[in-house]
């Protein structure tokens, strides 16, 4: 079958022009990218005289890319493919078999199509000969109910509908590591007792302070970085913004940071604990609420300076904790950051300016006035964290929840620091499917297909073999 011939007409005067303008800047290759369950990116390089095509038509991808294993497992897809609308079979092939080839009526792991998003089309400042472009599942596509970033678009809009823009701003840790002579990962800098520092002493390669300069030529928005608590731990936070715009930038900026560092030679990795004896990496989330008349969290006559409205959006996080700690903590490494004393919350709870608490509400008031989701590991998605996040809250506005009392003192010891959250993987996703409004919210393909393949990783990592076993054991036992 011949391919489309491409027709100019199909994509804006202004779109051309900023192709027009990227050539002349020297770059001949566009890199397309959108994000899969696990908020990795996936994608194509595209030379730039064949993306007006892909700006008309889109891309092409196996479906089975957006939610399979990240060791690449396709056991987690069985349910989703042989759900999916364009996967049924249809009449008889054999009374068919004279048709065209397209029109074959049986297809066993479907495409998808994705979108470009021409907003997002920038010039990379690190490689100038090409240009970086995100994009989504196309709307229409069977494939979008499992797309993350189509998940929070919807969340976005069912607020915009109420009158209500959602505002969030991200801030992440992440280590950098290198690989020693024998292979063994180590950590970029060594240095305890470094958090809150910057320079050569904690950055020795002005590696992270390259990532902040870029951060800002590529519009992401960063505000800051510093070294964090951790060996060779760093963060850098980003300004707040509407979410969905919030969510691109965070998601690009992790991308970025592993990008950058591998042109050092060097690892940067999110994941939650990657050494038992430092710092996890978190993933903490600043929420608010406003409209034309501005940030709907304040109340200048509330004692506490926060509305009815933030409260019942706090309730709404904290009716639906157990569950989200399904998004928040991805992995079966995620829950090894659940140790008390160490700033992760292990309980459902709530406080003023407590960062010992699962949610902290800072003190600042007027247009700053927010609530810090602390529960989420760095390795999250950051599109699904910002969704689940948002709909948990919209479930208590809409049923006007009301929030406990606000803990006071260190909420990670005592009796009375609130509900425990999930421990492990597995009952982080019973807690999730058992929590039929959050379901129904997020949508049943998505969330189908997210424990799907979170159910594969813990079966996978219940059946391996630790050094620490073999450590413990093999000598005594």
């Amino acid at each position: 079958m011949s391919r489309p011939t491409f027709n100019p007409k199909e994509i804006s005067k202004e779109q051309l022009g900023v192709i027009e303008k990227l050539r002349a800047q020297g770059v001949d290759v566009v890199r397309v990218h959108y994000s899969d369950i696990h908020g990795v990116a996936r994608g194509k390089d595209v030379p730039l005289a064949a993306f007006p095509h892909v700006m008309a038509e889109g891309l092409a991808f196996c479906a089975a890319n957006l939610a399979d294993g990240l060791n690449f497992s396709l056991a987690n897809l069985a349910e989703r493919v042989a759900a999916s609308p364009r996967s049924n079979p249809g009449p008889n092939p054999e009374a068919r078999r004279g048709e065209e080839a397209d029109s074959c009526p049986t297809t066993v792991f479907p495409d998808m199509r994705v979108r470009v998003i021409p907003s997002t089309l920038l010039q990379l400042p690190w490689e100038p000969s090409t240009a970086w472009c995100l994009a989504t599942v196309d709307e229409d596509d069977a494939q979008s109910a499992c797309s993350s970033r189509n998940v929070l678009e919807r969340v976005v809009s069912q607020y915009r509908s109420m009158g209500l823009v959602t505002v969030s701003a991200p801030e992440l840790e992440f280590y950098l590591l290198r690989r020693d002579a024998q292979g063994q990962l180590r950590r970029y800098t060594d240095d305890l007792s470094m958090i809150y520092t910057t320079g050569t002493r904690s950055d020795p390669e002005g590696v992270v302070l390259e990532m902040l300069r870029y951060g800002r030529q590529m519009g992401l928005d960063v505000i800051a970085s510093h070294h964090e608590c951790g060996r060779g731990q760093y963060e850098i936070n980003l300004n707040h913004g509407e979410s969905l715009d919030a969510a691109d930038r965070c998601f690009r900026f992790k991308v970025m940071v592993k990008e950058i560092a591998a042109r050092h030679n060097l690892l940067a990795t999110f994941m939650g604990k990657p050494f038992g004896n430092d710092a996890g990496s978190g993933f903490h989330l600043h929420v608010s609420l406003s409209d034309e008349a501005g940030n709907r969290f304040y109340d200048p006559q509330a004692q506490d300076g926060l509305s009815d409205l933030a409260g019942h959006f706090l309730a709404g996080v904290l009716e639906h904790a157990s569950a989200l700690t399904a998004f928040y903590s991805p992995t079966v490494n995620s829950f090894k950051r659940f140790v008390p004393g160490t700033l992760v919350p292990t309980a459902v709870n709530w406080g003023y300016d407590n960062r010992t608490t699962f949610l902290r509400v800072p003190n600042e008031r007027g247009p700053a006035t927010r609530v810090e989701i602390r529960a989420a590991d760095a390795a999250a998605n950051p599109y699904l964290v910002a969704a689940v996040s948002l709909l948990a809250g919209l479930d208590g506005i809409r049923r006007k929840l009301l929030p406990p009392a606000p803990l006071r003192g260190d909420a990670s010891t005592g009796d009375s620091i609130g509900k425990p959250l999930p421990r492990n993987l597995e009952d982080s996703l019973k807690a999730l499917q058992s929590d039929g409004c959050l379901v129904e919210a997020i949508g049943q393909p998505l969330v189908s297909a997210f424990c799907a393949a979170k159910a594969v990783e813990a079966e996978r990592f219940r059946l391996h073999v630790t050094e620490w076993e073999i450590s413990e054991y093999a000598w005594h036992l």
